[in-house]
């Protein structure tokens, strides 16, 4: 099978090399030529993915049309911000478009499967999601991930082109619910590394954790989502190893928030794109036009968007009247 990946940062690279691992025809495009003749010359993500070999056998093309041209496949993972620029110049592919990008865009409220209905017509849209560090996949670490498409045969195709015995993938017929669960974990793993740089406990991670796994479910509900979607690999187990791993960007970025660092001073700093950024923003746009409560997304909007002290929003969550579990 014909892969072709685009994106040569982390992800796209590790699940370059999964595929080509699994013996399928990949060639990995990127943006940044510079970066591509890096690449090419040394055959490591030194930046992204170090110490881990890019075998000779995985193609790099820096033109995008030549990259995805006869591809039966191609992996999007390009940063949610550049997704529709880019995936505009794929209109007339029709091959699975299989996006691995977490992330809603601002304007429209679409997940990124929704952004490719428009731009990519002939294509068939699917999303590959879960709890799945780049650089532990990248090494063989035993991961788990799902593959989801409205049609079941196509996510199943998605599940055996990928699948290998260090990266077992489940499929799903939920594509929204798969798509929201990656997404907005994103929000819930910065707010708990704000925790993390305010010097709270584990305690206080773990509520934040759970109280977090229910805003992401009410919210992808209301958009038409399966809730039991959020308690599997794309909601629960992402949110997990997000919100605790010291490998998560977006943990990290929450962490230096917490400190007192500017989001804009920490996002100049970023080598890859921190996408629970961008994606507050859009998360705290979507529960307002769904009249969803989600009060630590809005605690975190406000710390990124509006300047609010990182303190002030936590005593903010606290002081909330007492209510029932849900």
């Amino acid at each position: 099978m014909k892969i072709a990946v685009v994106g040569a940062g982390a992800w796209g690279t590790a699940l370059a090399l999964v595929a080509n691992r699994n013996g399928h025809d990949v060639v990995l495009w990127g943006h940044n030529a510079d970066h591509l003749s890096v690449l090419e010359r040394n055959r490591v993500n030194e930046r992204c993915l170090p110490g881990i070999p890019l075998p000779p056998t995985l193609a790099l093309e820096p033109d995008l049309a030549r990259a995805t041209e006869s591809a039966e496949v191609v992996v999007l993972a390009v940063p949610s911000t550049a997704f529709r620029a880019i995936t505009e110049r794929m209109g007339s592919s029709r091959a699975l478009a299989v996006s691995v990008t977490k992330g809603i865009e601002y304007h429209t409220g679409l997940t990124m499967t929704g952004v490719v209905e428009q731009t990519m017509p002939h294509a068939i849209p699917c999303a590959l999601s879960g709890p799945s560090l780049a650089l532990e996949v990248a090494r063989g670490i035993p991961t788990a991930v799902v593959a989801a498409s409205v049609d079941p045969a196509k996510a199943c195709q998605i599940q055996s082109a990928f699948h290998r015995p260090s990266f077992r993938i489940y499929s799903s017929t939920d594509l929204v619910g798969v798509e929201l669960g990656g997404a907005l974990k994103n929000v819930i793993a910065i707010a708990a590394g704000v925790c993390d740089g305010l010097g709270f406990g584990d305690n206080s991670k773990a509520a934040l954790v759970t109280r977090g796994r229910s805003e992401m479910t009410r919210l992808a509900v209301a958009c038409g989502a399966e809730p039991a979607t959020l308690s599997g690999l794309s909601g629960l187990g992402d949110l997990t190893v997000t919100c605790f791993s010291r490998l998560s960007r977006n943990r990290s970025f929450g962490e230096r928030i917490g400190k007192g660092e500017s989001a804009a001073a920490i996002l100049a700093s970023s080598v890859s794109a921190v996408e629970g950024y961008p994606t507050t923003r859009s998360a705290h746009e979507l529960a307002l036009r769904r009249q969803i409560t989600c009060p630590i997304i809005a605690e975190v909007h406000a710390m990124l968007y509006e300047g609010k002290d990182p303190r002030k929003a936590v005593s903010d969550l606290l002081d909330r009247d007492p209510k029932r579990e849900d």
